[in-house]
């Protein structure tokens, strides 16, 4: 089992932390999350996706660049009771590299 992780351990330590920040999205992404965002007015949470599988920088579309947003998937916690209930569904969200006001998190369920 050793001699197996051990030519692992050489490859991702060759690797840049922006490589190895891929190669780990790239596993998640495979794996799945259930997260939750939060986002905050001031003090006060607003709104709440739960279920969310993944957060995804948006990119240019002719080319590589990042933009300054992101997006995902995840239930529209309406009630901000943390369950998902009758009624709540699926909904695509973004928002802003700028903003401070968001924690994502995975869920402790």
């Amino acid at each position: 089992m050793r001699l197996f992780l051990f030519p692992i351990f050489l490859v991702l330590s060759a690797c840049t932390q922006e490589s190895q920040n891929q190669i780990g999205r790239s596993i998640q992404n495979w794996t799945g999350v259930n997260g939750i965002m939060e986002i905050y007015a001031g003090e006060k949470l607003v709104k709440r996706f739960i279920e969310v599988d993944k957060l995804t920088t948006a990119t240019a579309t002719g080319g590589a660049e990042a933009r300054p947003y992101r997006f995902g998937y995840g239930v529209l916690d309406a009630n901000l009771n943390g369950l998902k209930d009758a009624g709540e569904k699926r909904v695509y969200f973004e928002f802003s590299d700028y903003s401070t006001n968001y924690i994502f998190h995975e869920s402790p369920m």
